[in-house]
Formats: C-alpha cells, structure tokens, sequence
C-alpha cells in the first residue's frame, strides 16, 4: 500500500512525530497516549480502498491537536494524543476507543469492525511495560538493522573470547573470594534492561553476605536529587563498609566485573553501552533519565567507564550514556573497547 498524504502521515514521519512528542514529554515531565489501530486481519478480506477509506474517517474523527499516520505501513494505524495533562486513563481510554469504534461501525460490517484490534498506551506509565513508545530507534538511524546484527555478533565472539581466556582468572578470584569470606562466589541481583526489561545481572561478590542495602539506596536517592557533597560519584560509595578486604581490590581493578560476560552471552546485555540500575534506582529516575535504559542494551563498559567513572555527576553520567546513544556505531564500540583496558589498569575514579 502506498504511504497517503493529507490527514494520515507516512510511517516514517509518525515514527518521527512519535520520537519527538516522547522527547517533548520526558523534558517537561508531561502526557500523551498513543492508540494503535491494527488493520493486519483484514487485508484479505476487504476491498483494496476499503481500509483507506476507513483510516481517513478515523483521522477525521480525531482532535486537530493529535497526529495520525502510519505506526506500520498499511498494517497498523498509530494516533500520538497529545495535551492529556492529568486526565484519568479510564477517560482517555473510554473516549478514544469509542470513537473508533464507532467510525469501525459506520464503515465495516459488525463481523470485520471486530477484527480490528485497538489498544491504548500511555506514556510514561505504559513505557516499561512495551517497547511502542521506544521502537522508532532503528527508524532514526540508518542501515541500523545490519549494525545491530553486527554489533550482536561482535557480543557473542567477543564475550565467548573473553570467558575462555579469562577461565584461569575466574579459579584464581573464585577461589580468592571463597578464602577470605563466607558466602557464593558469584553475586546475582535484579537489574533493569532495555525497555525496562529485568533481568539477573552476575559479578563476583565483593561484599559481606546479608549486608543492609539500605545504605545504597539512600545514597542514590541522594545522588539522584543531587544532595551529595561535591566529589561522589555515581553508584559507588567511597569506603562502603559491606565491602570485603578482597572486594576492595576486585572493584578497583573491575574483575568483579568479568561473570558479565555470561549476561553478554545470554543478550541481556552487550559489551559496550550504558550501565543496567538496580530497580530500586530506576524508580528514582527522572523521565530524561530513562532513556538510558529503555533506548539501548546495557553494556560492561562505555563512555562513562572510559572518560568519567566515579569522577562525574549523575546526570553528567546519563548525558554521557545518551551521547553514545545517539552517536552508537560498531567504530565506536571498538574504540570505547579498545580503551577500556587502559582505564581499567589505570583505576582512576574507580573504588
């Protein structure tokens, strides 16, 4: 089906309108909704300007202030609401469906009205909960398909590489760990991906077993709403008490790091992009701050572990995160990884 003009935007232009309304509301803290319109089951079935025709009464049908086009080409039709300000979900739910319903019902036969699925998401509630709002990123990029597949399978070589020459380190620091503590070797803890997907992060443990992540959590509440003194970096606290005498060395020089490898693997994460927070930091965020974690893969290293570390702000750190985002290539990648054993050695700003 050929893109239409007039009322009903081109997919690429929504996707382009959707990013831009998602930027909009993530600086200034507001609303919209996104209602999707699925065509797909009947495309078959009906004529070939029937479900055209549909699409425009549906345009018709909606405020000016919204925008109408295309979420994907001839299949599924997208509306951006935008202004929704502080109204209920039931009401712009309730309101938006029922007007398609009832344009589905003045133009399609009862049984073909039913076979359009209609959905309605809001953001940011609905943000973590489905990837519609963060999808136009392999629209914003060119040949961003095949630097994907490329950046994947540099993951899975580079991640199978390091696990098998690093398999010595791994009973050096296993059996380290186990010497001078009680405890597993490994630390397994609930870690937020993209799209806010969770998942199981792994390192080696660096700290005593039942320690109180209270201290944590306030400290990044702290962090977040910048009531730190001057001079503490993200993440970490400076001389944690819950760290192990072993722990202290595995964190400064990173190796406490290395089990991630295995997260790299597994496509939980990838070797190079942004650290993946703890739920409990995630939902301290600020609207800005999410795109960090719903736009891209979480890496081991990247632009903060390689020029900022535990030097930076937080949000000093998340602007970083969001410069590679935008300007994420494979050259990229490999320079941050061909970087990173130098930060590494050099420890600066690690602790």
């Amino acid at each position: 089906m050929q893109p239409m003009m007039g009322p009903v935007a081109a997919e690429p232009v929504f996707r382009r309108f959707l990013f831009l309304e998602r930027r909009r509301c993530e600086r200034s803290e507001s609303r919209f909704g996104l209602l999707l319109v699925e065509f797909e089951p009947l495309q078959k079935t009906l004529a070939t300007q029937a479900i055209p025709d549909v699409v425009l009464a549906i345009a018709g049908a909606m405020r000016e202030t919204d925008m109408t086009g295309w979420y994907e080409e001839g299949s599924t039709l997208g509306v951006i609401l935008t202004a929704l300000n502080a109204a209920p979900r039931e009401t712009v739910e309730t309101a938006v469906v029922e007007r398609v319903k009832n344009t589905l019902a003045r133009r399609l036969s009862a049984p073909d009205a039913e076979r359009v699925r209609i959905a309605c998401y809001l953001f940011p509630e609905d943000a973590l909960s489905n990837h519609f709002f963060y999808s136009d990123q392999e629209q914003t990029r060119p040949r961003a398909r095949q630097s994907m597949l490329l950046k994947r399978a540099i993951d899975v070589a580079g991640s199978l590489a390091a696990l098998i020459l690093l398999l010595p380190v791994f009973a050096v620091v296993g059996a380290l760990i186990k010497l001078t503590s009680e405890g597993p070797i490994f630390f397994r803890q609930k870690r937020v991906g993209r799209f806010g997907r969770e998942f199981t992060f792994l390192k080696f443990r660096s700290m005593y077993v039942n320690n109180d992540s209270e201290i944590h959590r306030q400290y990044v509440r702290n962090l977040i709403a910048k009531k730190l003194d001057e001079g503490n970096g993200a993440f970490k606290i400076k001389n944690d008490p819950r760290v192990t005498r072993i722990g202290r060395l595995l964190r400064r020089s990173s190796l406490d790091e290395l089990p991630q490898f295995l997260n790299v693997l597994r496509g939980e994460m990838s070797l190079v992009g942004p650290r993946p927070p703890i739920p409990y930091e995630f939902e301290h965020y600020l609207l800005w701050h999410r795109r960090r974690v719903l736009e891209i893969k979480p890496g081991i290293t990247g632009e903060w572990q390689v020029y900022g570390r535990s030097r930076t702000t937080f949000d000093e750190m998340v602007r970083m995160d969001l410069r590679y985002i935008r300007k994420q290539s494979v050259s990229l990648d490999l320079k941050i990884l061909l970087k990173t054993p130098l930060a590494v050695i050099s420890g600066d700003g690690a602790y």
